[in-house]
């Protein structure tokens, strides 16, 4: 820089003693910038006076964008041109040597360089110190990163190239826990990132002693957090002291602790200072017990449950303060809990954000709170669920924004998630062959609320069409309808079945959570031929009415809370209904059906992302004069009981040889689902089954099988890959060893 400006004093002094004014002002070797952009930076223009000062300063200018390895200037004839030296583009990024492309990804988006962007020598040394510092809080030391530089084009233009040399893991082999006497080592690490490596720490479930260096130094006041746990309010806890070894990658992890006398709970006290709930009611939900070791965690559930009692009743500002009256001489604690309350608020105004396709009101109706209304906390956190059960929105967020002491705005955040889908299933089996099912489906039609869905299924045996619409809340209001009409041509292992009809179903919302419904059927079911000639001198005394006609009503119940449409984590979906044949037609019967998922997640015991899952169906069929084999029970399959091909397990005649279907059916299910891949949304479930099937009793057919199954949420859908293993098969059963689904709620 200082030899160009040099170069452009001499310049200027030949010039200067006959030209002062700037004729005009050019830029030579530009192109990293428009000459519009330029003509701002230098602030020179044509009619100017020449003045050294501000030319120094244009120039300065330019080079402080970082676009350019040179900048001068030169004087001649009135016209003043800025010369620039473009610095060389960034061609390409490659980070090689390091992790799956998604921990690239993230790579990618920390180092500071991209392609099109102007190389630089600082920048690519930072770069080189973030991936370092990156795989350092990884729990990666020694890491080693080169870059390779190559030009390419003939453009200045490189390729970047970080070879990463990833370093190791330095392995916690001992964790000493010096003046440790009265809790368990196992116990104090249980909140600890850092811990000692366990036998076999590579197995899943096993400490593998890494070190996590990001949270050394949150590791004491969790350790702490356990000793108040456990009643030892004195309890104090020292950073940790790492003595690392770098020949081997081990260390040793020390802690200094001081345990003092655990404490009892002496009593509690409830101070209101404005008596707006009986102080009798907060006891009663209180968890802190007198007379009980003090446990911290019993203290901060009591403060969200005395918050949460008393904002249910419109004072959203409520704070609860904890205070501790230790008596150290008894080693006795009362706990006493402060309760501001403030003034009773209403609902401001309720603004919504995030919704580029679904319409306000579908969001509104959802809403349990709405201007006007008084804050209710419960109410709050339930609009919340209830929007995400919806399946519309990936993201559901509802925060408070407080506009005076007695008013509050709610802000709804959405992130509008795939609405359509293409639902896709595939299967074999030894019977049905290749099976193929597919539908198109959209919940949320225009971003009206309103569903419709076509569905096919397709193999060697079955063939099935099904339309349906449906509008959950009609004109906004509580009513729901739907219309559905089918047809299909099926293989039913013995014989071939036609059904044709449809339905239409009107409902009600009685609560959030419940809805009452009431639909008709008007539908006939032929068997066209049988795959065995044979059997239909045997079927005879079972299919006595050649095309039978349904008409049936079926009043139903339907309950839902959960805290997801796909993925629900706590909560149940509880179903039933009575369908009654015999509105004329010819079939003459009573069913009863039911079918409960219960969800709970587990992390807040175990530490880990597992949901326990509970499914059960049952059902019984009374005849009132005639029930076809086509409308009874029939088990086995994915929503049954797995590893058994669909509808293969029921009862038979006396010869053993006719398929008559069951008058009661029970099944169980019990499931642990672990999420492996949180942003992919996959999980890995684990399954038993049971089912009960029979014509006078349930106990005339029993099965069972376990297994694994993937669940993935994917780009086209949700899908299930279920691996099944049958645990008790009969001779004649027909087992499945995999099964296929996409489209379905876990």
């Amino acid at each position: 820089m200082k030899i160009r400006q040099i170069c452009f004093y001499i310049i200027l002094c030949s010039h200067i003693l006959w030209a002062r004014e700037i004729s005009a002002v050019r830029y030579e070797g530009l192109s990293a910038i428009s000459n519009v952009l330029a003509d701002e930076i230098v602030q020179i223009k044509a009619g100017d006076e020449l003045v050294v000062s501000k030319v120094d300063k244009a120039v300065r200018a330019l080079y402080s964008q970082g676009y350019f390895e040179d900048v001068y200037a030169s004087f001649e004839q009135g016209v003043l041109t800025f010369h620039v030296v473009q610095k060389p583009k960034v061609a390409s990024v490659e980070i090689k040597g390091y992790g799956s492309e998604q921990e690239k990804e993230t790579l990618y988006s920390q180092i500071g360089i991209k392609k099109g962007d102007s190389y630089d020598e600082t920048k690519l040394v930072r770069a080189k110190t973030i991936i370092r510092t990156i795989l350092e809080y990884q729990g990666y030391y020694g890491t080693v990163v080169e870059s390779d530089i190559v030009k390419v084009g003939s453009d200045s233009a490189y390729a970047i190239t970080f070879n990463v040399n990833q370093g190791e893991n330095i392995i916690i082999k001992n964790a000493m826990y010096d003046g440790r006497q009265k809790v368990k080592v196992k116990d104090l690490e249980q909140l600890s990132a850092n811990k000692q490596r366990q036998f076999m720490g590579w197995l899943w479930g096993r400490n593998d002693g890494k070190l996590k260096l990001a949270d050394l130094e949150y590791d004491n006041a969790r350790i702490q957090d356990v000793y108040m746990r456990k009643g030892f309010l004195d309890a104090s806890v020292s950073q940790a002291l790492l003595d690392a070894d770098f020949n081997d990658y081990s260390a040793n992890l020390y802690y200094k602790i001081t345990e003092g006398e655990r404490y009892k709970v002496s009593g509690i006290q409830i101070v209101l200072h404005v008596p707006v709930i009986e102080e009798s009611e907060l006891r009663k939900a209180l968890k802190v017990k007198k007379g009980e070791y003090f446990n911290i965690e019993d203290v901060r559930a009591d403060i969200e449950t005395i918050r949460q009692k008393i904002a249910d009743l419109g004072y959203a500002f409520t704070r609860v303060s904890p205070d501790l009256d230790k008596d150290v001489s008894t080693s006795e604690v009362k706990v006493i809990y402060l309760i501001q309350v403030g003034q009773k608020v209403k609902i401001h105004d309720v603004i919504i954000s995030g919704n580029s396709r679904t319409a306000d009101r579908i969001i509104r109706r959802e809403l349990l709170l709405a201007p006007g209304d008084t804050y209710k906390l419960s109410y709050l956190r339930e609009s919340e669920n209830a929007l995400k059960r919806l399946g519309y929105f990936g993201k559901v967020q509802i925060d408070e924004r407080r506009v005076s002491e007695n008013a509050m705005d709610l802000l709804v955040s959405v992130e509008e998630s795939r609405t359509g889908e293409l639902m896709f299933g595939l299967g074999y089996g030894s019977y049905d062959k290749l099976m193929v099912n597919a539908s198109i489906r959209e919940r949320n039609l225009f971003g009206t609320g309103q569903s419709g869905q076509i569905y096919a299924d397709w193999s060697y045996r079955r063939q099935l069409v099904n339309l349906t619409l449906s509008n959950p809340r009609v004109l906004d209001s509580k009513y729901s309808a739907s219309l559905s009409v089918f047809h299909s041509l099926y293989w039913n292992w013995d014989y071939r079945e036609q059904t044709t009809g449809g339905t239409i179903t009107a409902g009600r919302l009685l609560t959030n959570t419940l809805r009452a419904s009431l639909g008709y059927t008007l539908s006939t079911t032929r068997v066209l031929d049988f795959y065995d000639s044979t059997l239909q001198f045997l079927y005879r005394d079972y299919l006595t009415i050649d095309r039978p006609l349904k008409s049936a009503i079926s009043p139903s119940l339907y309950f839902d809370n959960t805290d997801d449409y796909y993925f629900p984590k706590n909560g149940a979906i509880i179903s039933a209904y009575v369908e009654y044949a015999g509105l004329g037609g010819d079939e003459k019967y009573t069913k009863f059906y039911g079918k409960m998922a219960l969800y709970y997640h587990l992390k807040s015991f175990l530490g880990i992302d597992l949901i326990a899952r509970y499914k059960t169906q049952g059902g019984a069929i009374l005849s009132n004069g005639y029930v076809p084999i086509t409308s009874k029970f029939y088990m086995g399959g994915i929503s049954s009981v797995r590893g058994y091909q669909v509808s293969s397990l029921t009862p038979r005649d006396p010869t053993g040889i006719i398929r008559i279907g069951g008058n009661y059916m029970m099944t169980h299910s019990a499931e642990l689902s672990y999420g492996i891949l949180e942003k992919a949304q996959m999980r890995l479930a684990l399954f038993v089954d049971y089912g009960m099937i029979g014509t006078d009793s349930l106990s005339e057919t029993t099965r069972s099988s376990w297994g694994f199954a993937i669940e993935w949420i994917s780009p086209m859908g949700p899908i299930v890959l279920v691996f099944p293993q049958p645990i008790d098969p009969q001779p004649g059963d027909r087992t499945s060893r995999f099964e296929f689904t996409m489209g379905t709620r876990f």
